[in-house]
């Protein structure tokens, strides 16, 4: 029961981690007659359709896990590949963002008020700490060599809407990626990779919450004859 437990709650947070709601959702406003019931505060309409979408979009995950099969062994490329399988499944027919769809959301919210360059550099750089994004390259510090290379040029503070300063400064990240090796026609790989290394320690959580649940058990009076099994051979579609 243990595990059980904490397989269901590991794929209630996955599957919440996925729940960004897109923006623009239109709630019809209905008009009540005087003899009809009170209409509910605009709201609590809008949390309880909120609530349904949410709730729909996790049963309809829900029903791609149980189909699909998981094999928790983060150390299997070929698992790690199936499993980054199911959840773009899961996603497209819950209609839920990637990762790479949500960390270009959470970009474009955080950052559209911010007014220079600089500020913007830094709100990606907390981002991409918060979501626990290494850069192994390197290229978040060229970056903001690239910007202070820029600013003691204008001799001043770089906005986002001086267009000719902001110029300069894609030609600058364009050496960059040049230097780097990154190619835009090459994002859909990058974004594939980012979603297998995520997949990866998704299953390496599963994994340790597996152990933790069984060594739990384990110490129970009926259970510590048992033997643990090895989370490679659990059927995680058992257990939701």
């Amino acid at each position: 029961m243990a595990l059980s437990s904490r397989l269901l709650s590991k794929s209630k947070q996955v599957l919440g981690s996925q729940s960004i709601l897109h923006q623009g959702h239109a709630f019809p406003v209905r008009h009540f007659a005087k003899e009809a019931a009170p209409p509910a505060l605009k709201g609590d309409e809008m949390l309880k359709n909120i609530f349904l979408e949410v709730k729909k979009k996790f049963e309809t995950a829900l029903a791609v896990f149980k189909k699909e099969k998981i094999t928790i062994d983060p150390d299997d490329p070929a698992a790690v590949a199936q499993y980054a399988k199911v959840m773009k499944l899961a996603r497209e027919k819950a209609d839920l963002f990637s990762e790479s769809q949500r960390i270009k959301y959470t970009i474009q919210t955080r950052t559209q008020d911010i007014p220079d360059a600089r500020s913007y550099l830094l709100a990606l750089k907390e981002i991409r700490i918060k979501r626990g994004l290494s850069d192994d390259l390197g290229a978040e510090a060229m970056m903001f060599d690239a910007l202070e290379k820029v600013e003691k040029e204008l001799k001043k503070p770089l906005l986002r809407n001086d267009k000719k300063g902001m110029s300069v400064l894609m030609a600058e990240f364009d050496k960059i990626n040049q230097k780097l090796g990154i190619r835009r026609e090459d994002l859909p790989k990058y974004e594939e990779q980012l979603e297998l290394k995520i997949s990866k320690a998704q299953l390496e959580e599963m994994k340790k919450d597996a152990l933790e649940a069984m060594e739990t058990q384990k110490k129970r009076e009926e259970f510590k004859d048992d033997e643990m099994v090895d989370t490679k051979s659990l059927d995680v579609r058992n257990f939701l």
